[in-house]
């Protein structure tokens, strides 16, 4: 059995809900391109690609702790019908990402996992940055 199951479990989670998130902000740009809105478009692909290198890092993780990464999302993407659902709905997700990462980050310390713990850490630091930027629009 891997060390660290705990920490996997809650990578395995974090893997899935990254994963999520690259299909949801995909879909996004290209609603938003279809929509003419180009410079929103293409701030989706950067969240996009910032999400893409969150979910390598959460595969590095449970390679190295010594599991075996299931790359499946945790939800299908959902096609938004206005900005303002579009940026609500990316807000939530948001949300509910800050806090199962930083409560994976207190169990992982518990755990005396501090790989684990920090990049938990730095993970929500980025996604705190995205709320915020949707919380202004």
């Amino acid at each position: 059995m891997p060390r660290h199951q705990s920490s996997i479990a809650s990578l395995q989670q974090a893997l899935s809900m990254e994963l999520g998130a690259v299909q949801q902000y995909l879909l996004h740009a290209h609603v938003l391109d279809d929509w003419g809105l180009d410079k929103l478009a293409a701030k989706m692909r950067e969240e996009m690609h910032e999400e893409l290198t969150h979910a390598g890092q959460f595969i590095d993780r449970i390679l190295y702790l010594g599991g075996t990464p299931d790359v499946v999302a945790a939800k299908p993407p959902v096609r938004a019908e206005s900005l303002k659902a579009m940026f609500e709905a990316d807000r939530a997700d948001e949300a509910e990402a800050i806090e199962t990462y930083s409560k994976a980050a207190k169990d992982a310390a518990e755990a005396n996992d501090i790989g684990s713990r920090v990049l938990f850490e730095t993970v929500a630091l980025d996604e705190e940055g995205h709320y915020g930027w949707l919380d202004q629009q």
